[in-house]
C-alpha cells in the first residue's frame, strides 16, 4: 500500500519547464514563495533541527511559535504527531513530493493543529516544510456536527410526535377521516370511521370522499369542504351516510402536512347513546394493574392517593391498600419538598413525566432509589394522576460517609442529599476526615500518642478523646500506652 502511495506522487504533474519559466529564484525570493504558500514554513537541517521559520497568521507567533528555532521538532508535537514528523521527514528525502500529515504543534495555549508536507530542499540535508493551520478547518467540522447532531434529535422528536398522534388517530373511539380538498379524495381513515361505515378503513383510502354520504348531502359536505379551506374549523353540519342513516354530525378541521393542505372530517352520532356495561373489561384490566410487577399509584389533582396495586404496598411496606388510600403521596414518595414539587409542576406543564428519578420511603424508615414514570388526565372537571414506579436500574453504590469512608468524589458526596439534612452531611464527613487524620498521624509515629499528638497539633487530652469518640483505642489500633 506504502508502495503504490509512493507512485501515485511521482506521478503528479510538475512544471515541465521551471528553468525556462521561472528562472533561478534567490533565497529572499524563495522565502516570500514559502511564506506566500503557506500559514507556517519552517526550514529543518538533517538532524531534525529546526533551523528557520516563518509564520504568516497573526495569532500564532502568540503561541510560541518563534520559540522552535533550534529546537529539534519531534520535540515541538504532541506525543501522538512524532511518528508523523519522523514520516514526513523520510518522504520528503524519498519522494518529489510527500503527502500532506495532520501534525499537532504543541504551545503554550494548547495544541494547534497544522497540516504539514515536507519538500526536500536539496541542500545538506534540509528539508523545507509547508504548514496550513487547521483550526478553521475543525471548528467548522465542529458545527457541521453540532448540526448534525441537532438535525437528529429534532428528527427523532418529530418521529415520536408522529407516532404519538398516529396512536392517538387509530385509538381515537370517534370516526376520522383526512380528506385532501383539492381531489375530494380520502388520504386516511381511522377504524373507528371503517366501523361507522360497515367497511375496513384501509378500502377507504382513494375514494371519493362524497360518494360516503347520501346524495341528500353531498351538496352540504360540499360546502363543508369548501368552507374548511377558507377557515380553520367549521361548524358542524348534519349528513347522511350513502346507505341511507341519518342522525350524523360532520365537522371540518383545516390543518397542513409536507406543504399540502388537508381538511379533518369528525363524525360523529348526534343520538345519545345509551351507556353500555363493559365491567368485565374494566375487572380484567383491574387485575392486570393489580398483578404488574412495577408499583402503580392512582392519585388526584392534589397528589393524594386513591389507589395502589400490590406491588406498590410490597415497595412501601404496607399492610393493605387502605392504608395508603387518602394518605398524600408525599409520605412515601420523594425527598422532601423537592421531588413531588417538580414532578406536579412537569405534569401540569406537559401532561407527562418519563424516567423520573426519586426514592421511595417505607413505613418502617428505610428508603430505595426509585425511577417513576407518570401521565396526567382530566376526568370530567377532576385531574387525576397514574404513576408507575419501578426499582432503580442504575447501580449506585452505597454512599462512602454512610460507610465509614470517606468520599472519593463531589458525586458520593451529592448521593447524600435528601437522605440527611446539610448539617448532618458535613458532620459526617468532618468525623471520616478526622478519623483518617488521626489514623494517618499514629501510623507515621510508630503508634507513638504523643509524638501524634504533637504532628496534629492537639494536646494530648484532646487526642485522647477524640480517640475514645472514633473509637480508635488501644483494643483497635494496638496502641502502647506511655507511662
Amino acid at each position: 500500500m506504502l508502495s503504490t502511495e509512493k507512485e501515485t506522487l511521482r506521478n503528479q504533474f510538475p512544471f515541465k519547464l521551471p528553468k525556462e519559466t521561472i528562472g533561478d529564484l534567490d533565497a529572499a525570493t524563495a522565502a516570500r514563495v514559502m511564506a506566500a504558500s503557506s500559514d507556517i514554513a519552517m526550514i529543518v537541517d538533517r538532524d531534525g533541527i529546526i533551523r528557520d521559520i516563518s509564520v504568516t497568521m497573526s495569532d500564532l507567533p502568540g503561541n510560541g511559535f518563534a520559540d522552535f528555532v533550534t529546537r529539534r521538532w519531534v520535540d515541538t508535537v504532541t506525543s501522538d504527531s512524532r511518528a508523523k514528523v519522523e514520516e514526513i521527514l523520510q518522504d520528503a528525502t524519498t519522494l518529489q513530493q510527500s503527502r500532506w500529515r495532520e501534525v499537532n504543534q504543541q504551545s503554550p495555549g494548547g495544541s494547534v493543529p497544522v497540516r504539514f508536507r515536507g519538500i526536500d530542499a536539496g541542500h545538506d540535508g534540509r528539508v523545507i516544510l509547508l504548514g496550513r493551520d487547521l483550526r478553521a478547518d475543525q471548528a467548522l467540522q465542529q458545527r457541521i456536527l453540532q448540526s448534525q447532531q441537532t438535525m437528529e434529535r429534532d428528527y427523532v422528536r418529530l418521529r415520536q410526535a408522529e407516532s404519538r398522534y398516529r396512536a392517538l388517530f387509530h385509538i381515537a373511539s370517534e370516526a376520522v377521516i383526512i380528506v385532501e380538498p383539492g381531489s375530494r379524495r380520502i388520504v386516511e381513515a381511522n377504524p373507528a370511521a371503517g366501523a361507522l361505515l360497515g367497511v375496513d378503513s384501509a378500502t377507504l383510502i382513494g375514494q371519493l370522499f362524497l360518494k360516503l354520504f347520501h346524495t341528500d348531502s353531498r351538496d352540504q359536505v360540499q360546502t363543508l369542504l369548501g368552507n374548511s379551506v377558507a377557515t380553520a374549523q367549521t361548524e358542524s353540519i348534519p349528513v347522511r351516510l350513502a346507505d341511507g342513516r341519518s342522525g350524523f354530525k360532520a365537522q371540518a378541521s383545516l390543518f397542513r402536512q409536507e406543504g399540502m393542505v388537508h381538511a379533518l372530517i369528525s363524525l360523529s352520532s348526534t343520538q345519545a347513546e345509551p351507556p353500555v356495561s363493559d365491567y368485565e373489561s374494566q375487572m380484567k384490566l383491574l387485575r392486570v394493574i393489580n398483578r404488574i410487577p412495577d408499583a402503580f399509584v392512582l392519585t388526584d389533582g392534589d397528589m393524594n392517593i386513591l389507589d395502589v396495586n400490590l406491588a406498590f404496598l410490597e415497595l412501601a411496606q404496607l399492610p393493605s391498600s387502605e392504608a395508603a388510600k387518602g394518605e398524600p403521596l408525599g409520605r412515601f414518595l420523594g425527598r422532601p419538598g423537592v421531588d413531588l414539587r417538580v414532578l406536579t409542576r412537569n405534569l401540569r406543564e406537559h401532561g407527562w413525566v418519563s424516567n423520573f428519578g426519586s426514592i421511595v420511603r417505607t413505613i418502617l424508615g428505610d428508603q430505595e432509589d426509585v425511577e417513576l414514570s407518570a401521565v396526567s388526565v382530566q376526568v370530567g372537571s377532576d385531574t387525576a394522576h397514574g404513576l408507575v414506579i419501578r426499582r432503580s436500574r442504575r447501580s449506585q453504590p452505597t454512599p462512602a460517609a454512610q460507610a465509614g469512608q470517606l468520599p472519593r468524589t463531589a458525586e458520593e458526596l451529592t448521593q447524600l442529599v435528601g437522605t440527611l439534612s446539610l448539617r448532618e452531611i458535613v458532620a459526617e464527613t468532618t468525623d471520616v476526615i478526622e478519623r483518617m487524620c488521626i489514623k494517618a498521624a499514629l501510623n507515621l509515629t510508630g503508634n507513638n500518642r504523643a509524638s501524634a499528638a504533637e504532628v496534629l497539633g492537639l494536646s494530648r487530652q484532646s487526642l485522647y478523646s477524640k480517640l475514645s469518640r472514633h473509637g480508635l483505642g488501644s483494643a483497635d489500633l494496638d496502641i502502647p500506652q506511655e507511662h
